[in-house]
Parts: structure tokens; C-alpha cells; sequence
């Protein structure tokens, strides 16, 4: 695998950083408190490039480019549901064969490639058009906003929805307790296509998520980034909360801070003290089932998952780090 680049180690300077051209502009159509923007920002702030966006259907694309409006000041695509891969797969071949032939300028040949989606796009509808991009080794980074659901379409479940999460298609009752089965982890699935660059990021650690970032618009090759993305809204939170409810997500390690960089797997955050996932799931409204007496298994459910996957990313760490 192609090593990555730059050789020096990126630190976020954040006043330093303000100085590169912004891609997104301020204004968006995203619910209060939505992590997609501040993902978004946090990671183009770390390239100093031309950008060319392939943005799948989602809350970010209507949120985004609602015509005749674009947050972007770039080149920016809106592609269907499922292929924002495929889309940039082709425009990047397309700047390849150009480059190949001269007909490029010098800041064209700089232009960075760029795809977004959420889970729905992400781990589901467009898995099969994602992996193929891999597989055939386009030079570009996706990025995906993880708010666990089908949010723009009224929080239907997902592969990326935990177990027990109430959604309007997996509601919980007396008879059913929410959704039946377990999370994808999508950034494991990812990882076995031995692409250069994965990681998983929280913009609560925005210092980790930048350089992660960073690494993988400079990384020769796909690179993949999954970031938890708050969705109040569909979480029943507190606007104001999302990045604490994040940070929590981290603590617990219902979502853990790594990167499998040319193979190499880091966890790049482990908490001083493991906090129980109770602290996770206690201000989300659709987690307020789990918390009433009776459904103390499911939180015994919901904490074995949490745990066996944390103890088998400490395992890979140990074994392929």
C-alpha cells in the first residue's frame, strides 16, 4: 500500500487552519444542534485544495442544495440514494485521463475528491456501490454521517441503529422492545477491503477527527471516515447537548475512536474510566424505554454488545497495531 503523506505529523492549529479556503459556506438548512455541519467543517478545514463533492440523497443533500441554493462554493453533485461513490468514481477517473493526456492546469491537478452520505446511503442502500469504489481503488475520501437512522424520511431504522432504539419502524411496545437486531459496524466491513486509510471519529474530539481527516485527503488511494453525526431531532435530545451526548457515546465506548491506517489498527481514545452505557442512552428519548425497571435486560443486552465489541477492537489493536 502507498505510504501516506505528509510525513510530518498533522497537528489541528485552529487559527492557522481558519486561514484555508472554506468549501462550506454558513448558511444551511440543517436542524438546530445536527452534527452534520460541524463534521463537515471540521474535516475540509484540514485541506487547503480544490474540492469536487458527490452528496447522496439524505439530510445532508437537502439540507445542503436545496435549488437554487448550494451551501458549497465548489463543484458539488447531487447524486441519487445510493451512488455518491460511484459518481465521484467517475469524475476522478475522468480528472485521470485528463491529467494523463495535459490538459490539466497546476491547481487542477490538486483537486481532492469527496463523497457524503448518511447511514441510510452508508450502511445500507449504497454498500454495494461503496464497495466496489473501493475495491477498484479510487482516490477518494467518503465520509459518512452516522445519526443511526433514516432521519431525512421520519427515522426509519437502519443497519447503523442500534439494538433496542425505538424508530417509527421499529417501534417499542409491550410486545416488541424496539429494534431487534444488532448495529452493523460498518467501519470493521470497511477495513476488510484493506483500503489505505479507515477511521471512526466523534466531532466531539475534534482535534482527533481533523487529523483523521487530514490523513485521509492526503492519503494516496480511498480512505474512508465514519463519524457519529447527532441527530436531535429523531433523538429526542436537547439541541445544546449533541456534543456532550457524543462524547459520552466515546466514554462508553459505544462508539470508539480508531484507524486502521495500511493495515495498522489504532484506538486513538481509551477512556480513564469506561463509563456504563446507561450514560449514553439517559437523555436520548428514544432510548427512554431501556431505563424504566422492567427492561433492565435490555441494558444488559445493549451493555454485552458494547462490551464484546470493544474487547475485540482491543484485540485487533494488539494483534495487527
Amino acid at each position: 500500500m502507498t505510504p501516506l503523506s505528509p510525513p510530518k505529523r498533522f497537528i489541528p492549529n485552529i487559527k492557522t487552519l481558519s486561514q484555508n479556503r472554506q468549501p462550506l459556506s454558513s448558511g444551511h438548512r440543517l436542524c438546530p444542534g445536527c452534527g452534520i455541519s460541524v463534521i463537515l467543517k471540521q474535516a475540509l478545514t484540514t485541506i487547503d485544495a480544490p474540492i469536487i463533492t458527490a452528496n447522496a440523497t439524505g439530510c445532508s443533500e437537502i439540507c445542503f442544495g436545496a435549488y437554487p441554493y448550494t451551501s458549497f462554493k465548489t463543484p458539488w453533485i447531487h447524486s441519487l440514494f445510493q451512488n455518491s461513490a460511484s459518481v465521484i468514481s467517475g469524475v476522478e477517473s475522468m480528472y485521470r485521463a485528463k491529467l494523463r493526456k495535459g490538459e490539466l492546469t497546476d491547481e487542477q491537478k490538486r483537486i481532492k475528491f469527496l463523497a457524503i452520505g448518511g447511514d441510510g446511503a452508508t450502511y445500507d442502500i449504497g454498500l454495494q456501490w461503496l464497495s466496489g469504489a473501493l475495491e477498484r481503488g479510487h482516490n477518494f475520501v467518503y465520509i459518512c454521517f452516522d445519526n443511526e437512522g433514516y432521519m431525512n424520511t421520519g427515522y426509519q431504522r437502519s443497519g447503523a441503529t442500534p439494538i433496542h432504539t425505538h424508530t417509527t419502524t421499529s417501534p417499542a411496545g409491550s410486545a416488541v422492545p424496539g429494534k431487534k437486531q444488532n448495529r452493523k459496524l460498518l467501519t470493521e466491513i470497511i477495513a476488510a477491503h484493506h483500503i489505505p486509510y479507515i477511521a471512526q471519529a466523534s466531532p466531539s474530539n475534534f482535534a482527533d477527527l481533523m487529523k483523521k481527516a487530514n490523513k485521509a485527503f492526503e492519503v494516496e488511494g480511498p480512505a474512508f471516515l465514519n463519524c457519529l453525526s447527532a441527530c436531535p431531532t429523531n433523538w429526542k435530545t436537547d439541541p445544546q447537548m449533541g456534543m456532550t451526548i457524543s462524547q459520552r457515546a466515546v466514554d462508553t465506548c459505544f462508539w470508539p475512536l480508531y484507524e486502521v491506517d495500511n493495515g495498522k489498527w489504532k484506538i486513538n481514545y481509551k477512556p480513564k474510566e469506561k463509563l456504563p452505557v446507561t450514560e449514553w442512552l439517559k437523555d436520548q428519548g428514544r432510548f427512554k424505554h431501556l431505563l424504566k425497571p422492567e427492561n433492565a435486560n435490555l441494558v444488559e443486552d445493549f451493555q454485552k454488545e458494547v462490551d464484546e465489541n470493544w474487547e475485540r477492537l482491543l484485540k485487533m489493536e494488539q494483534a495487527f497495531g
